[in-house]
């Protein structure tokens, strides 16, 4: 039973916390804000950071309001995981792991927004609203490797190469954390 309900709760924040990268991602990326995906992100995020922007204004092109609330997830999803698991919460890693999870998170949301969109390629014809906001946030991440390894052949290895380093990253902070 606790299982299922850590599970649970743990769950909900994790995808809720995946709605708030996702804003300040399309934020970052400059994508179609008018779009129906974009739409639902930032509907799903307004009633929490359009209160929060009154206090914690953006800092030029950094929305700190988005920043600050994600973090805030973070510290809750550890506190609670500690809460449960060690009936206690430690409050000496909570930043330090709050800020472990929002790295990862925003590297494994990354992970599957890349493989989201080839697979939409090989599908969809390109009149999908949520393949355009795919397109426009993994364009930056690949548009610097495609500079360097032009497509061979007529493929395109780009998106490769960027989720082999994803999965590089993800790996090597692991292993750093494990030496803590």
């Amino acid at each position: 039973m606790t299982e299922a309900f850590f599970f649970l709760i743990s769950s909900l924040i994790k995808l809720y916390l995946m709605v708030v990268i996702l804003r300040i991602w399309l934020q970052s990326a400059r994508a179609d804000f008018y779009n129906p995906f974009s739409q639902f992100i930032v509907k799903a995020t307004n009633p929490v950071i359009i209160p929060l922007r009154r206090f914690l204004p953006s800092m030029g092109p950094i929305d700190s309001a988005s920043w600050i609330f994600a973090f805030a997830i973070c510290v809750l999803h550890v506190a609670i995981v500690q809460l449960l698991q060690l009936g206690q919460v430690i409050y000496v890693y909570l930043p330090l792991s709050a800020l472990v999870l929002l790295i990862t998170e925003a590297l494994q949301l990354a992970f599957w927004i890349l493989v989201i969109r080839a697979l939409l390629s090989w599908f969809s014809q390109g009149r999908n609203p949520v393949e355009l906001v795919m397109h426009q946030l993994t364009e930056p991440l690949l548009r610097p490797v495609r500079r360097v390894i032009p497509a061979m052949g007529g493929l395109d290895l780009s998106l490769l190469v960027v989720l082999l380093g994803i999965q590089f990253i993800q790996i090597l902070l692991s292993n750093m954390l494990r030496g803590f």
